[in-house]
């Protein structure tokens, strides 16, 4: 079959090797790493008032943190429920922010006076129909 003393026989095969394990370091290894480095970088930011999604689909807002416990509240505003969760079951957060913009009744007003009224367009459009 194969003679071992051929050109390209046991080098080729080292070679082939060291190609697929760097293919595999390349490919699943080190974006594993980093996938990791960013979940724990997460887990170590996540702080009271954030809002965050656990891996089994639960959304919630941090109450409090201890050690590797997160204490969630979950519910709707009339029927809040508080939930103790380990650490590593949130999925994702969403940082909490203090200051939330509040559109006033003048921005309000403003808008819908850019915005063409159905008369207007009414107008508009018989005025096209007949020329």
């Amino acid at each position: 079959m194969m003679d071992p003393n051929a050109s390209g026989g046991m080098g080729g095969m080292i070679l082939w090797l060291v190609v697929m394990i760097a293919l595999f370091y390349f490919m699943l290894i080190r974006p594993q790493k980093k996938k990791e480095k960013q979940t724990k970088a997460m887990l170590d930011a996540l702080k009271v008032g954030d809002s965050v999604t656990t891996i089994g689909g639960i959304v919630g807002k941090v109450l409090k943190i201890k050690d590797d416990k997160v204490c969630i509240e979950i519910g709707d505003r009339t029927h809040k429920h508080p939930m103790t969760i380990k650490r590593e079951a949130v999925a994702s957060v969403v940082p909490c922010t203090k200051e939330k913009k509040v559109k006033s009744d003048i921005e309000i007003l403003e808008e819908a006076d850019e915005v063409p009224q159905t008369s207007e367009v009414a107008e508009e459009a018989a005025e096209t129909t007949e020329e």
